[in-house]
């Protein structure tokens, strides 16, 4: 089986490109079962190789570059056509908006099996706005459309109008997470002059969605409800809200609390450090973040209901779900976990338990079975 995955919006290894990834690598072990899926990466690049591109050469994953002038360059439709012709795929994996375009534009649809992965919509401008209304009529067109939660796929249906029988619901694969060596959480922690004081950690992407603003109005208000309470909260991750966040840091007088680290290549060291970690968006699909907090052993969760995140985690079971744009429950759940040993130990473990039915093996498999439907 012959995989052509489009992933021109992608240009990082990682959100939405991660699936792809560890799909390429397990269809590359070749011994999940049969048949064989052969899978080559298309990305579109301005300039210069994206990193996605350089992260699938250097684990030997056949790759194809279109080459385009900017997000409205129609010669790249022709280069597409001519991409599907050479690699002469079995079936076409559209990982974005744009993708799910050209596809439905370019008439790829008609000779080739096409799977559309839909990831919801945040329009970051309006090109973005743009394409998601042009999904209503791209996604009607795919043979499969797989999304990631199930409040999405009732979306897809009802917004798009595409036929339920033609949604699959598939979470996001993640590894469990190696163990960091003590003496490097010592030199972070040393690094980061945390003291002895516990360390409360949220990691995402620095957008509006996010719900960044609730958590530093949560950390203010746990302050305000403990002010003997010696902690730290550290911000991993960047984007277009860190001036706003940082001045709000500054109103609120968190400045000598909250740590904005930026983007950081390798996580996994920040959660193991942490005492607690807190997703507080208003709006989310399958975070990734949840099940990468989730594979770290020994860390509780704190998280807004929103999206598909009730879907991997039960409330006071494996996580503590607070309702979304509430700063005070918010600051109390913080607290809650903070303070009591017995319950920030008990969902950590069963976190934890829970990681393995998110393996990248069952994500293949059944990714694979899609791509196999008739």
């Amino acid at each position: 089986m012959r995989v052509l995955v489009m992933a021109e919006e992608a240009s990082s290894t990682s959100g939405t490109s991660k699936p792809i990834l560890e799909f390429a690598r397990q269809a590359a072990r070749n011994d999940i079962g049969s048949p064989p899926v052969h899978v080559t990466l298309l990305a579109f690049a301005r300039g210069r190789e994206t990193d996605l591109v350089a992260a699938a050469r250097g684990e030997g994953i056949p790759t194809e570059i279109i080459w385009e002038r900017g997000r409205f360059d129609w010669r790249i439709i022709e280069q597409l056509r001519a991409v599907v012709a050479r690699c002469r795929p079995d079936v076409l994996w559209t990982n974005s908006m744009k993708s799910h375009f050209l596809v439905r534009a370019a008439d790829l649809n008609r000779k080739t099996r096409w799977i559309a992965f839909h990831h919801g919509y945040t329009a970051k401008d309006r090109v973005d706005w743009l394409y998601s209304q042009l999904d209503r009529w791209s996604l009607r067109a795919a043979h499969r459309v797989v999304t990631v939660c199930r409040p999405f796929a009732d979306e897809i249906e009802r917004r798009n109008g595409v036929a339920r029988h033609r949604i699959r619901v598939q979470h996001v694969p993640v590894h469990p997470s190696p163990v960091v060596p003590e003496s490097e959480l010592v030199r972070l922690r040393q690094e980061l002059r945390l003291g002895e004081g516990h360390v409360v950690l949220t990691v995402g992407r620095l957008s509006r969605e996010k719900g960044y603003a609730d958590f530093l109005l949560g950390i203010a208000r746990l302050r305000e409800c403990d002010p003997a309470l010696t902690f730290h909260a550290l911000i991993v991750g960047d984007g277009p809200e860190r001036p706003r966040l940082e001045a709000l840091c500054s109103k609120l007088r968190l400045s000598d609390t909250v740590r904005f680290l930026g983007h950081q290549g390798r996580v996994q060291p920040y959660y193991e450090l942490a005492d607690v970690f807190v997703l507080s968006s208003h709006s989310e699909g399958t975070p990734n973040v949840v099940l990468e907090a989730m594979a770290s052993a020994g860390l509780p969760l704190i998280c807004t209901r929103v999206g598909g995140v009730p879907e991997l985690v039960t409330d006071n079971v494996h996580a503590l779900i607070v309702p979304a744009k509430d700063p005070n429950i918010l600051a109390g759940a913080i607290l809650r976990v903070l303070k009591d040993r017995a319950l920030a130990s008990r969902l950590a473990r069963s976190a934890h338990s829970v990681v393995h039915q998110h393996s990248p093996e069952q994500f293949f498999r059944s990714i694979r079975s899609v791509f196999m439907e008739k």
